[in-house]
Protein backbone atom coordinates (compact mmCIF):
# COMPACT_ATOMS: atom_id res chain seq x y z
CA UNK A 1 0.00 0.00 0.00
CA UNK A 2 1.53 3.13 -0.77
CA UNK A 3 -1.19 5.82 -0.84
CA UNK A 4 -1.50 9.85 -0.14
CA UNK A 5 -4.50 10.48 1.93
CA UNK A 6 -6.53 13.69 1.52
CA UNK A 7 -9.33 15.20 2.76
CA UNK A 8 -10.18 18.86 4.67
CA UNK A 9 -8.76 19.83 8.30
CA UNK A 10 -11.23 17.34 10.81
CA UNK A 11 -11.97 14.87 8.32
CA UNK A 12 -9.42 12.41 10.35
CA UNK A 13 -6.65 12.21 7.84
CA UNK A 14 -4.02 11.28 10.79
CA UNK A 15 -6.41 8.63 12.69
CA UNK A 16 -6.93 6.68 9.41
CA UNK A 17 -3.32 7.21 8.17
CA UNK A 18 -2.03 5.60 11.82
CA UNK A 19 -5.20 2.38 11.91
CA UNK A 20 -3.89 1.88 8.59
CA UNK A 21 0.17 2.42 9.06
CA UNK A 22 -0.47 -0.18 12.16
CA UNK A 23 -2.43 -2.74 10.82
CA UNK A 24 0.17 -2.66 7.30
CA UNK A 25 3.16 -2.39 9.43
CA UNK A 26 3.77 1.02 6.84
CA UNK A 27 5.18 3.92 7.70
CA UNK A 28 2.67 6.96 8.66
CA UNK A 29 4.48 10.02 7.01
CA UNK A 30 3.15 13.75 7.85
CA UNK A 31 5.60 16.49 7.12
CA UNK A 32 5.04 17.53 10.92
CA UNK A 33 6.32 14.62 11.70
CA UNK A 34 9.41 15.33 9.41
CA UNK A 35 9.89 18.52 10.08
CA UNK A 36 9.70 17.82 14.60
CA UNK A 37 12.25 14.59 13.46
CA UNK A 38 15.03 16.78 11.52
CA UNK A 39 15.02 19.98 13.57
CA UNK A 40 15.08 17.60 17.06
CA UNK A 41 17.97 16.07 15.51
CA UNK A 42 19.82 19.01 13.69
CA UNK A 43 20.28 17.59 10.62
CA UNK A 44 21.09 20.06 8.22
CA UNK A 45 18.09 20.19 6.69
CA UNK A 46 16.32 20.42 9.69
CA UNK A 47 18.14 23.27 10.64
CA UNK A 48 17.56 24.98 7.50
CA UNK A 49 13.68 24.50 8.45
CA UNK A 50 14.35 25.71 11.65
CA UNK A 51 15.64 29.36 10.23
CA UNK A 52 12.51 29.43 8.42
CA UNK A 53 10.12 28.41 11.33
CA UNK A 54 11.82 30.68 13.85
CA UNK A 55 11.48 33.75 11.67
CA UNK A 56 7.65 33.22 11.25
CA UNK A 57 7.89 32.21 7.45
CA UNK A 58 6.79 28.82 6.04
CA UNK A 59 9.39 26.42 5.15
CA UNK A 60 9.53 26.53 1.04
CA UNK A 61 9.09 23.79 -1.10
CA UNK A 62 12.93 23.08 -2.29
CA UNK A 63 13.32 21.91 1.63
CA UNK A 64 10.01 20.00 1.86
CA UNK A 65 10.89 18.29 -0.76
CA UNK A 66 14.32 17.50 0.22
CA UNK A 67 12.91 16.28 3.51
CA UNK A 68 10.12 14.36 2.01
CA UNK A 69 12.38 12.60 -0.12
CA UNK A 70 14.98 11.75 2.07
CA UNK A 71 11.90 10.27 4.27
CA UNK A 72 10.49 8.03 1.39
CA UNK A 73 14.39 6.56 1.07
CA UNK A 74 14.60 4.95 4.00
CA UNK A 75 14.26 1.48 3.55
CA UNK A 76 10.85 0.63 5.69
CA UNK A 77 9.37 2.54 2.65
CA UNK A 78 9.69 -0.14 0.21
CA UNK A 79 7.02 -2.45 1.06
CA UNK A 80 4.50 0.85 1.52
CA UNK A 81 3.63 3.99 2.97
CA UNK A 82 0.67 6.41 3.61
CA UNK A 83 1.41 10.45 3.33
CA UNK A 84 -0.53 12.56 5.40
CA UNK A 85 -0.31 16.38 4.58
CA UNK A 86 1.70 16.08 1.72
CA UNK A 87 1.42 17.41 -1.10
CA UNK A 88 -0.42 20.34 -0.24
CA UNK A 89 0.30 22.16 -3.86
CA UNK A 90 -0.19 20.57 -7.58
CA UNK A 91 4.19 22.08 -7.15
CA UNK A 92 4.50 19.55 -4.75
CA UNK A 93 2.33 16.82 -6.15
CA UNK A 94 4.85 16.98 -9.52
CA UNK A 95 7.93 16.93 -7.23
CA UNK A 96 6.47 13.72 -5.31
CA UNK A 97 6.19 12.43 -9.00
CA UNK A 98 10.07 12.50 -9.54
CA UNK A 99 10.83 11.52 -6.21
CA UNK A 100 8.81 8.61 -6.42
CA UNK A 101 9.82 7.73 -9.82
CA UNK A 102 13.83 8.36 -8.73
CA UNK A 103 13.03 6.29 -5.70
CA UNK A 104 11.42 3.08 -8.08
CA UNK A 105 8.20 3.69 -5.89
CA UNK A 106 4.78 2.79 -6.80
CA UNK A 107 1.80 5.10 -5.79
CA UNK A 108 -1.24 3.41 -5.99
CA UNK A 109 -3.89 5.81 -4.96
CA UNK A 110 -5.00 9.03 -3.47
CA UNK A 111 -7.71 8.63 -1.15
CA UNK A 112 -9.82 11.48 -0.64
CA UNK A 113 -11.85 11.37 2.64
CA UNK A 114 -15.14 13.78 1.85
CA UNK A 115 -17.17 15.64 5.31
CA UNK A 116 -19.68 18.05 4.77
CA UNK A 117 -18.00 21.75 6.17
CA UNK A 118 -20.50 21.63 8.27
CA UNK A 119 -19.84 18.76 10.24
CA UNK A 120 -15.86 19.38 10.17
CA UNK A 121 -16.57 23.26 12.19
CA UNK A 122 -18.36 20.86 15.11
CA UNK A 123 -15.50 18.40 15.23
CA UNK A 124 -12.67 21.06 15.04
CA UNK A 125 -15.00 22.83 18.08
CA UNK A 126 -14.58 19.51 20.31
CA UNK A 127 -10.78 19.18 19.05
CA UNK A 128 -7.93 18.66 22.09
CA UNK A 129 -4.27 17.77 21.72
CA UNK A 130 -1.66 16.49 23.06
CA UNK A 131 0.92 19.59 24.71
CA UNK A 132 3.26 16.68 24.47
CA UNK A 133 3.63 14.00 21.59
CA UNK A 134 0.33 16.02 19.21
CA UNK A 135 -2.00 12.86 19.92
CA UNK A 136 -5.37 14.24 18.88
CA UNK A 137 -9.05 13.60 20.91
CA UNK A 138 -12.13 14.49 20.54
CA UNK A 139 -15.04 15.06 23.45
CA UNK A 140 -17.55 13.42 21.85
CA UNK A 141 -15.92 10.99 19.22
CA UNK A 142 -12.64 10.19 20.69
CA UNK A 143 -12.83 11.30 24.09
CA UNK A 144 -9.44 10.47 26.30
CA UNK A 145 -9.83 7.91 29.23
CA UNK A 146 -9.04 10.78 31.25
CA UNK A 147 -10.14 13.44 30.57
CA UNK A 148 -7.60 16.09 29.77
CA UNK A 149 -4.77 14.01 29.88
CA UNK A 150 -3.80 11.98 26.57
CA UNK A 151 -3.62 8.37 26.92
CA UNK A 152 -0.46 8.32 24.85
CA UNK A 153 2.01 9.88 26.99
CA UNK A 154 0.04 11.36 30.09
CA UNK A 155 0.64 15.02 28.77
CA UNK A 156 -2.09 17.66 29.16
CA UNK A 157 -4.88 18.14 26.26
CA UNK A 158 -5.53 21.63 24.98
CA UNK A 159 -8.02 23.19 22.50
CA UNK A 160 -6.52 24.91 19.83
CA UNK A 161 -7.17 28.76 19.85
CA UNK A 162 -7.94 28.50 16.25
CA UNK A 163 -10.50 25.93 16.56
CA UNK A 164 -13.22 27.66 16.55
CA UNK A 165 -16.53 27.80 13.52
CA UNK A 166 -15.00 31.48 12.17
CA UNK A 167 -11.11 30.55 11.82
CA UNK A 168 -12.36 27.05 10.60
CA UNK A 169 -14.32 28.37 8.25
CA UNK A 170 -11.77 30.05 6.87
CA UNK A 171 -9.05 27.17 6.90
CA UNK A 172 -11.44 25.10 5.03
CA UNK A 173 -11.76 27.79 2.17
CA UNK A 174 -8.18 27.68 1.71
CA UNK A 175 -8.14 24.39 1.69
CA UNK A 176 -10.53 23.63 -0.74
CA UNK A 177 -8.70 26.56 -2.93
CA UNK A 178 -5.52 24.83 -2.87
CA UNK A 179 -5.98 21.57 -2.77
CA UNK A 180 -8.60 21.56 -5.86
CA UNK A 181 -5.17 21.74 -8.03
CA UNK A 182 -3.98 19.16 -6.06
CA UNK A 183 -7.08 16.35 -7.00
CA UNK A 184 -7.31 17.92 -10.43
CA UNK A 185 -3.43 16.75 -10.79
CA UNK A 186 -4.16 13.04 -9.67
CA UNK A 187 -7.68 13.12 -11.31
CA UNK A 188 -6.23 13.44 -14.64
CA UNK A 189 -3.92 10.29 -13.88
CA UNK A 190 -7.06 8.30 -12.63
CA UNK A 191 -5.33 7.95 -8.95
CA UNK A 192 -7.89 9.69 -6.85
CA UNK A 193 -10.24 7.26 -5.03
CA UNK A 194 -12.85 9.16 -2.98
CA UNK A 195 -14.51 7.86 0.65
CA UNK A 196 -17.67 8.97 2.51
CA UNK A 197 -15.71 10.21 5.94
CA UNK A 198 -18.81 11.07 7.65
CA UNK A 199 -19.02 7.40 8.82
CA UNK A 200 -18.23 5.71 11.75
CA UNK A 201 -14.01 5.54 11.87
CA UNK A 202 -14.08 1.93 11.56
CA UNK A 203 -16.37 1.75 8.28
CA UNK A 204 -13.72 4.92 6.94
CA UNK A 205 -11.23 2.58 7.35
CA UNK A 206 -12.65 -0.83 5.62
CA UNK A 207 -13.64 1.59 2.96
CA UNK A 208 -10.17 3.01 2.18
CA UNK A 209 -8.91 -0.62 2.11
CA UNK A 210 -11.62 -1.08 -0.15
CA UNK A 211 -10.64 1.33 -3.14
CA UNK A 212 -6.68 0.77 -2.59
CA UNK A 213 -7.57 -3.26 -2.94
CA UNK A 214 -9.33 -2.03 -6.41
CA UNK A 215 -6.53 -1.04 -8.11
Amino acid sequence: MHIILMGPPGAGKGTQAALLAQAEQIPHISTGDIFRANMGAGTPLGKLAKEYVDAGKYVPDDVTNAMVKDRLAQDDCRRGFILDGYPRTAEQAAALEGMLKDLSLPLNGVVNIEVPDELLVERAEGRRICRNCAATYHVMFSPPKVEGVCDRCGGELYQRSDDNAAKVSVRLQEYHGKTARVLDYYRSRGLVKTVDGNQPMAAVTVAIKRVVAEE
